[in-house]
C-alpha cells in the first residue's frame, strides 16, 4: 500500500440491515475481544484442503467447506525504490529498503516470521511482486538475508519461490499480487505503473502471469493470482472497464484469466475494480470506481467457481477522494469523515453488492487491502474509521487482507512502515500490533464468528459480452482447444458447465446459467442456417436452432460496420440424458425486455439500455429468431425456449 496512493473496494452486504445495526445506538460497552488461537504449522494445514473454489459469495476449499480469507499481506518483492535516488541508498526508499525480496528475512529466520503471522490469527498471504523482480539475475546482497544464510547468493526470483514454500508447507495459503511492473514503490504520480500494460505491453504482463502459474502448478497451497494492484489514472488516459481498447481492464482481466486457466484451471483468479479515474480537482469528473463497473458487466472464465474480486479501503483515501494532501487533494470527503452508516452506504455501493445471490456478478469479495497507523496515532478519525471499517467486516463476514504484515522497527522501537502488523529490529527483538491501540478491534476481526462447515451448492449465472467487439468472450476450454468456429465474428461462449438462457438485441450482451443444468457431451454443433429449424415457430422470421436434443450454448454476431451485431450463428451440444419433447415457447423482445419474474440474474442488468429475453431457470435456449424487415438488421427479436424436465 502506499499513503499516496488511490484505494477502493467493497461488495455485498445486507445494506438495510447492516447499515441500521452500525447506526443505531452505541453498546454500553463491547464484550472483550477473544484471544486469538495459537496454532502449529501442522494444525493451520489441517484445517483446509486445498485447492479453493468459489460457491455463491463464498470461498470453499476441497472438501466444500468455508474458508475464509483472513490474510496479510506480505510486501517488499515488488520493491521499495522511490523513483529517484541511489537504490543503493536506504534513503531513496519508501518503507525501508526490500532489496526486491519479502520485508523481514534481513532480521529473523524464516520459521519465526511464520510462527509470528500465525500469531496474529493469519490463514493466508497475499505476497506481492514486481514484474521486474522476476526477470533480475543478479543475487541479493547477503545483507538482504543476514537472518536466513541458506537464502545466500539467490536471485530474488529464488528467495521468492523459497518463501512461497516455506509458507505453503507451514500450511497458509498463498496468493500472488502483480503489485507493480517496475520495481517501484507505488503508487506516484506518473511512475510507469498505473495499468497492467505500463512500462511493458499486455502481452508481457500475460505471459509473467502464465509463468508464475506454471511454475507453481504443482503447489496447491498456492492457491490464487491476484492480476494487478490498484490500476489508475496516468497523466493522460484512464483506465476503462469494457471499451475494448488497450486501456480495458475487463478485457486484459478477461484475457489473463483464460490464460491462466489453461495453466492451471484450479488456482483462484482475484480481479481488483479501477482504484481510480479522473483529474483530482474539484472542478473536474473523477471517481475511485472500485467494482461498480461489475454491476453491469462482470468477468466470466472457463472455470466460472475460480473468480473473486477485491477492493481496497483506507481510512485516509474516499469514494471521490485520492487520499493526498495538498496537490491532487480535493474536497470530497474520506472515508474516515463518514460514519459508520455513511461508511456502509458507501462501500455496498462499490463492492458490497457484488456479494448479492443468484446475480451475473456473484462472487466474493475480498477486501485485499486496509490499514492505518499503530503506535502514534494521533488522528481522531482514523481510530473511528478503523473500528467502523473492522465492525463492517465482521456484520458482513467478509474476506480480508491487513497492509502491510512486515516493516522494519529502529532502535527507538518506532515502525518504519507505520501500518504494520509486524517489525523487527535489527537485533531480531518483535514488535507488533499487540503492543498498539489498534489489537482490540484486530482481534475481534480475526476472532469473529461467521461462517463456517459446508457450503451449500448454488446456481451460478455468468455475462457473455461487453459491448465492444473484442474481446471474443470465449469461456469454454472446449471451445478455446478448437478452431475459430466463426473467423472475423464476434463469439460468446459459455463454460462447459453452463448454457445460454439470455440474450441482448443490438449488442454483444448475454447471460449463461447451469441452473439445473444437464451433462453435456463434448460434442459441439455449429448452426448457420435453417437446416434444423423443426416447426415455423417465427413466422416471417429468419431462425436458427439447435438440432434436437441438444442446448445452445454460444453464438456470434457479425462486427462490421453494415449491420453491427446481426445475428451469425449459433453453438449448440448435445444433452447426455434425453431432453423433453416439447415445441417449447417464444419470448420476443423486440420491443421490450422479456425476463422471468424472479429467475435467475433478474435483479441485475447484464445488458442496460438494450432490450433482452431470457428463458426461465427451468428452461434451455433452443433457438434465435431475427429479420431484417422494418430495419431490424438481422438482430435477435424471439428466442426459442424449452423445458429441461
Amino acid at each position: 500500500m502506499q499513503r499516496r496512493r488511490t484505494r477502493n473496494l467493497v461488495a455485498a452486504l445486507g445494506a438495510a440491515v447492516l447499515a441500521a445495526s452500525l447506526a443505531g445506538p452505541a453498546m454500553a460497552a463491547e464484550p472483550a475481544p477473544l484471544a486469538i488461537p495459537q496454532l502449529t504449522g501442522p494444525e493451520l494445514a489441517a484445517s483446509w484442503t486445498a485447492p479453493l473454489s468459489t460457491s455463491g459469495r463464498y470461498i470453499v476449499d476441497a472438501d466444500g467447506d468455508r474458508f475464509k480469507l483472513k490474510s496479510g499481506n506480505w510486501d517488499g518483492a515488488q520493491g521499495h525504490w522511490s523513483g529517484s535516488g541511489d537504490k543503493n541508498d536506504p534513503a531513496s526508499h519508501t518503507s525501508g529498503v526490500s532489496y526486491d525480496i519479502p520485508m523481514g528475512l534481513d532480521r529473523v529466520p524464516m520459521p519465526t516470521l511464520l510462527n509470528d503471522f500465525r500469531a496474529l490469527g493469519l490463514n493466508s498471504i497475499r505476497l506481492s511482486f514486481s514484474n521486474e523482480m522476476l526477470g533480475m539475475t543478479a543475487p541479493v546482497p547477503d545483507a538482504a538475508v543476514a537472518a536466513n544464510p541458506t537464502l545466500r547468493g539467490k536471485t530474488p526470483l529464488q528467495v521468492f519461490d523459497a518463501v512461497v514454500a516455506a509458507l505453503t508447507a507451514d500450511g497458509f495459503a498463498v496468493i500472488l499480487n502483480n503489485h507493480t511492473t517496475t520495481s517501484r514503490w507505488c503508487c506516484g504520480t506518473n511512475d510507469g505503473n498505473e495499468r497492467w500494460n505500463s512500462s511493458q505491453t499486455t502481452q508481457k504482463w500475460i505471459d509473467d502471469w502464465v509463468m508464475l502459474t506454471t511454475r507453481y502448478r504443482n503447489n496447491p497451497r498456492v492457491v490464487g493470482m491476484d492480476l494487478r494492484n490498484e490500476v489508475r489514472r496516468d497523466l493522460m488516459n484512464d483506465a476503462n472497464w469494457g471499451w475494448g481498447n488497450e486501456h480495458d481492464l475487463y478485457k486484459a482481466y478477461q484475457l489473463a484469466g483464460i490464460a491462466i486457466q489453461k495453466a492451471n484451471p484450479e488456482v483462484l483468479v482475484v480481479m481488483e475494480g479501477i482504484n481510480w479515474q479522473g483529474i483530482p480537482t474539484d472542478v473536474t469528473p473523477h471517481d475511485r470506481p472500485h467494482l461498480k463497473p461489475v454491476r453491469t458487466l462482470s468477468n466470466t472464465l472457463p472455470v466460472p467457481n475460480k473468480l473473486v474480486y477485491a477492493a481496497h479501503i483506507y481510512g485516509f483515501t474516499g469514494p471521490r477522494h485520492t487520499g493526498a494532501t495538498g496537490i491532487g487533494e480535493t474536497t470530497d470527503p474520506r472515508y474516515r469523515d463518514l460514519s459508520a452508516s455513511e461508511l456502509a452506504a458507501a462501500v455496498q455501493e462499490a463492492a458490497l453488492f457484488v456479494n448479492t445471490a443468484n446475480q451475473h456478478y456473484t462472487a466474493p469479495v475480498w477486501f485485499s487491502e486496509f490499514g492505518t497507523t499503530g503506535a502514534g496515532q494521533t488522528n481522531a478519525k482514523e481510530k473511528a474509521w478503523w473500528a467502523n471499517f473492522i465492525d463492517l467486516l465482521v456484520a458482513n463476514d467478509s474476506d480480508f487482507a491487513a497492509w502491510p504484515l512486515v516493516t522494519q522497527a529502529r532502535d527507538d522501537g518506532s515502525f518504519v512502515d507505520t501500518f504494520s502488523l509486524l517489525a523487527y529490529k535489527s537485533d531480531g527483538t518483535k514488535l507488533s500490533i499487540a503492543d498498539d491501540w489498534r489489537y482490540a478491534k484486530w482481534q475481534q476481526l480475526v476472532t469473529a464468528s461467521g461462517k463456517t462447515g459446508p457450503v451449500a451448492s448454488v446456481p451460478r449465472w455468468n455475462m457473455l459480452g461487453s459491448g465492444a467487439t473484442s474481446p471474443d468472450t470465449n469461456a469454454s476450454a472446449i471451445m478455446n482447444t478448437r478452431p475459430d468456429w466463426d473467423p472475423g465474428q464476434w463469439k460468446g461462449n459459455c463454460p462447459d458447465s453452463q448454457r445460454l438462457v439470455g440474450v441482448a438485441r443490438s449488442t454483444n450482451r448475454a447471460l449463461c446459467t447451469d441452473a439445473g443444468q444437464p451433462a453435456l457431451t463434448t460434442a459441439r454443433t455449429i448452426v448457420q442456417d435453417e437446416s434444423t429449424v423443426q416447426t415455423d415457430w417465427a413466422v416471417g422470421y429468419s431462425k436458427l436452432q439447435c438440432p434436437a436434443g441438444q442446448l445452445a450454448v454460444g453464438y456470434s454476431l457479425t462486427v462490421g460496420a453494415t449491420n453491427k451485431w446481426s445475428t451469425s450463428k449459433l453453438l449448440c451440444a448435445p444433452s447426455v440424458a434425453a431432453l423433453p419433447s416439447s415445441q417449447g415457447r417464444t419470448v420476443w423482445f423486440d420491443q421490450g425486455d422479456n425476463r422471468p419474474v424472479g429467475g435467475g440474474s433478474t435483479a441485475s442488468d447484464w445488458a442496460p439500455g438494450n432490450y433482452k429475453g431470457q428463458c426461465a431457470d427451468g428452461e434451455y435456449l433452443s433457438g434465435v429468431a431475427f429479420t431484417w424487415k422494418w430495419n431490424h438488421g438481422g438482430v435477435p427479436d424471439v428466442l426459442l425456449c424449452k423445458p429441461l424436465s
